[in-house]
């Protein structure tokens, strides 16, 4: 059977809604962005954070923006208001930090496009809600306290809800995706350099594949959602089944 041809995203109102593993990319070279991009959304993972480390990451974001309309590209280590600026020109449908400042706190609210500020601390964590910000990127997740941290903070702080990166690996995604104030997981090994060094595609779709149905598998425990395991339309891509919050 012929799959439905790829249908292009809206614009996101929330970061942690679009997918439960959310690949973190590193681009040397801007024309690898667009078969990554495919190889990635075809194994079922459609939300891309490129980091803004290298200079060719905002060539990299307005390829992918521009060639691959099924995915959706945001912009990651965005550390000021000119990384805002430069991330949203590219076309960056999302963006993410390590951290937050008043400066670029201001400019992301004002960028447009749904954000997820860093934090480390239950400090950080109540300044943001303070703020009215209850989605949140934790970072460095597993130098940070890990799962148990973030278990801890469930309670005394239940509004805030994140996205775990730094450290988060096929072995103890799900333990992160297991926990009630987390909704998706950011990680890159489904992106090994080995893979990215020689251009395989077809190895990075199979471990994005992977990836997906696993964490689908996750959030199906999880939320209580019959028909939430991941269906396949191509061979080895993983489907989202439902739209909206992906673990919560």
């Amino acid at each position: 059977m012929t799959p439905p041809p790829p249908v292009p995203h809206a614009m996101p109102t929330s970061v942690l809604g679009l997918a439960p593993v959310i690949p973190v990319v590193v681009l040397e070279d801007a024309a690898d962005a667009v078969p990554l991009a495919r190889a990635l959304v075809d194994g079922g993972l459609p939300a891309i954070e490129v980091t803004l480390r290298t200079a060719a990451a905002p060539e990299a974001i307005r390829a992918i923006a521009d060639a691959v309309p099924e995915a959706v590209v945001g912009a990651g280590t965005v550390l000021g208001p000119e990384n805002v600026r430069t991330a949203v020109g590219a076309g960056a449908r999302f963006l993410v930090s390590p951290g937050w400042t008043e400066a670029l706190l201001e400019a992301m609210r004002a960028s447009g496009v749904p954000f997820l500020p860093g934090v480390s601390t239950a400090s950080e964590v109540l300044a943001l809600l303070e703020r009215g910000i209850t989605e949140m990127k934790f970072f460095p997740a597993e130098a940070a306290g890990g799962t148990g941290y973030l278990k801890s903070l469930a309670s005394p702080l239940a509004r805030a809800r994140f996205c775990p990166t730094g450290g988060v690996t096929a072995a103890n995604a799900a333990d992160y995706l297991a926990l009630p104030n987390v909704a998706c997981v950011g990680g890159t090994w489904m992106l090994p350099t080995d893979a990215l060094a020689a251009k395989d595609w077809d190895r990075i779709r199979s471990l994005a594949a992977e990836a997906a149905s696993e964490a689908w598998a996750v959030c199906a425990r999880g939320a209580g959602w019959a028909s939430a395991a991941p269906t396949r339309g191509t061979r080895d891509r993983a489907v989202k089944p439902t739209a909206g919050d992906p673990c919560r």
